[in-house]
Formats: C-alpha cells, sequence, structure tokens
C-alpha cells in the first residue's frame, strides 16, 4: 500500500495552538501553584487536579511537584500501583501496524481467567486466526493464510505451548486447537509516561498517532507534573490525564480518556519530515489482527522484563522495584549500574521470583492446567 505524503500541516499531527494572549492580565493563584491568566469562561473546561477552579480563570505552566523524576522509575511504580487491579499490566510494547509506535505501559481488561487457562505463554497470532478448530484436526498447511514459514513456526509454538495438538497421517501433520481461543479482551488502555511535562519530545505526535489510528481502547498521559489548562491544550481531547505520585503510589484522574474506534479503520503516521507527515491508512482487519498481537503480548510479557544490578547496594522492594540504596530511587542496571557509579559494590544480583510475585499481584496464571486432550496412543507421534 502506497505512503500518502501529507504537506505543510496534517489536520492529524497539528500542534495546539495556545489560548493566552500576551497582554492579559496575570495574577498569582490562591493555593500557590503557578499563575492564573483573567479570561473570558469556557464552556466545559476540564478541572485541574480534579477539582473545578472558578470559571473565569486559565492556568499556565507551574513548577515541578517532582522536578527530577526519571521515566524509568516512574514507569516502574505506576505499573506496580495498576497490578492490584482485575486487568493484566505490561510495558514497552509494540503498539503499531505498519509504523514503529512503542508504547510505555498497557493494562489489558477483560476475561483474564478464561486466556490464563491455556498457558502463560504468548500464542501466536497466526495460529490463533488459522482455520482451525477443536473438532476436527486439519492439515496445517491448509490451515494458514500466510507465508510457509511464519505458518510452520506457529504451529510449532502453539503446539509446544499447549494451544494447538498435533498428530500425524501418512506423514502428513494435521493440528486441532485444544481449546477454542476466547474473546477475552474487553479493554486495551495505552499509557504515555511523562513525568516531567516540560520535557515532552515527540509527545504530541505520538498521542496523536494513538488516537488517530485508534488501536487501543483507551489512550492516557501519566506524568508526576502539575497538570495546566495550557498542557491540556495541547493533547488531543481524547486521551484522559493522570497525575500519578511514585512515592506514594497515589493516582490522581484529571481528565477521563474518551472510547477511540477500535472496530474501524485508522491512520497512522509512519514518519515526520520538514514540510510533511508520511501517514499510511489500516484496515479494521489489521487493526483486529494487531489488537490480538498487542493484547497476547502485553499477557505473556507482564512488566517486570528489567534486569538487576549486580550490586550490593540493590535492594528491591515489595513490588519487586530495582531499588538502589545509594541512588535512593530504582536503578536500570544496562545505564546507571558499574565502575563508573560512586556507589558501586561488585556483588551477585538479587535473586527475585517475578513470576510468583506477578502470579500473587494479578490474575496471570504461570501454571494453568490446560486442555491437551491425551488421546490414546497421540503422544506418541508428537
Amino acid at each position: 500500500m502506497e505512503i500518502r505524503h501529507v504537506r505543510l500541516i496534517n489536520l492529524l499531527f497539528r500542534p495546539a495552538v495556545g489560548t493566552c494572549e500576551r497582554d492579559t492580565p496575570r495574577r498569582v493563584s490562591p493555593d500557590g501553584g503557578g499563575l492564573v491568566v483573567d479570561a473570558a469562561p469556557k464552556r466545559g473546561a476540564p478541572s485541574i487536579r480534579g477539582v473545578a477552579g472558578p470559571a473565569s480563570t486559565r492556568f499556565l505552566p507551574v513548577p515541578h511537584l517532582y522536578r527530577g523524576v526519571r521515566e524509568f522509575g516512574f514507569e516502574l511504580s505506576l505499573c506496580a500501583a495498576l497490578e492490584g487491579s482485575e486487568g493484566v499490566v505490561s510495558r514497552q510494547l509494540g503498539g503499531h501496524v505498519h509504523g514503529r509506535r512503542i508504547l510505555d505501559t498497557v493494562v489489558v481488561e477483560g476475561d483474564i481467567p478464561a486466556r490464563a487457562a491455556i498457558t502463560p505463554e504468548r500464542i501466536p497470532t497466526a495460529a490463533i486466526e488459522a482455520d482451525v478448530g477443536t473438532g476436527r484436526a486439519r492439515y496445517w498447511k491448509e490451515a494458514f493464510d500466510c507465508h510457509p514459514d511464519r505458518a510452520e513456526r506457529a504451529v510449532e509454538l502453539a503446539v509446544e505451548r499447549g494451544f494447538f495438538e498435533r498428530e500425524r497421517r501418512g506423514g502428513r501433520s494435521y493440528v486441532r486447537q485444544t481449546a477454542r481461543y476466547p474473546d477475552w479482551v474487553d479493554t486495551l488502555t495505552a499509557i504515555e509516561n511523562k513525568p516531567d511535562l516540560d520535557r515532552p519530545g515527540d509527545l504530541e505526535a505520538q498521542l496523536r498517532t494513538d488516537v488517530s489510528l485508534a488501536l487501543v481502547d483507551e489512550v492516557v498521559l501519566a506524568t508526576a507534573d502539575y497538570v495546566t489548562r495550557a498542557h491540556l491544550n495541547r493533547i488531543p481531547e481524547e486521551v484522559g490525564v493522570w497525575r500519578f505520585d511514585p512515592e506514594s503510589g497515589e493516582r490522581e484522574v484529571i481528565r477521563e480518556p474518551e472510547p477511540l474506534p477500535t472496530d474501524g479503520p485508522g491512520i497512522e503516521r509512519i514518519e515526520s519530515h520538514p514540510g510533511r507527515t508520511d501517514v499510511r491508512p489500516v484496515t479494521a482487519g489489521e487493526k483486529e489482527s494487531a489488537r490480538t498481537r498487542l493484547a497476547e503480548r502485553a499477557y505473556a510479557k507482564g512488566w517486570r522484563t528489567f534486569d538487576y544490578p549486580a550490586c550490593a547496594q540493590c535492594s528491591p522492594d515489595e513490588d519487586g522495584l530495582p531499588q538502589c540504596a545509594w541512588k535512593d530511587r530504582a536503578v536500570r542496571a544496562s545505564e546507571e549500574c558499574g565502575p563508573s557509579c560512586g556507589g558501586y559494590e561488585a556483588d551477585e544480583p538479587p535473586s527475585v521470583d517475578t513470576d510468583a510475585l506477578r502470579a500473587a499481584r494479578s490474575p496471570w496464571e504461570p501454571d494453568p492446567d490446560g486442555f491437551r486432550r491425551r488421546q490414546s496412543g497421540l503422544d506418541r507421534f508428537r
């Protein structure tokens, strides 16, 4: 499919226009949180910090509450806080169809026990979409509508992980599902973590991509900063906003996310250049397949995918976060630990059973009974 070039300013990815004029009289807000601008009332304006303010005020940027919070530790703390819900939490997952979008945090809600009963591992999307049921076994090459190499790999993984069972007849492999794949996903929520809103990077374009593609049901921006009207005006109105305190784990909903049209086609930003943005249409079928892949990866991967530092200063907390006693925060072993650190003390990495932690704190099941049928003589042919 041809990539379409959008010249100058693409409506989907245009930056928001500011709402405050330079000559507007200013005064300090009563709570000392920042500057307030006298302006005309704005109907339906979202409240700040969850409390509705006077209708005659608009807010400008204010100082950080958590200046110095690093995105890695912020992201892990948010994942730990969300894990107590009925969904499953994961991080750093591909949220694209043709592009290269990585979602910081993903929460999947739905009939998790139905999915958990099959396998703790990822089921290949090709195996889920194959014309294979739980009844009569089918010759595997006739059941897939994809490249034979991809189909063969999907069969091997599906058998290995207990989703397919296989039998051989006349030198051919036939497969069937051990259990019908459930319609288990109700809501996919993508969370973009930006503790410091004064360093947004490509935030606006990323959020506009998520909204225009509508691969997930909801998109949320999570931050440790005070959130102002100016901030809200710069992001799509469909995006929800949370203010999260990584120290206490408290989360304040500044704005609720709006449901996105996941069952229809979408537009995906591929790449930006000076004067143009490359976008590509995405069909409803492509989105459905990508949603299945995203949900499967989220279920199998979880969020404790980091390494623990080989340092005596590392003391994981009760959530399994890699806390450093010397730096007094969570640290990324690959970037912040080693002989160049003033507090480094070489030691064995801490031993943490992350699977046990995840199983105790979420509906993910590490050892399901499964559905593989033990038919007489069948196992001899595997």
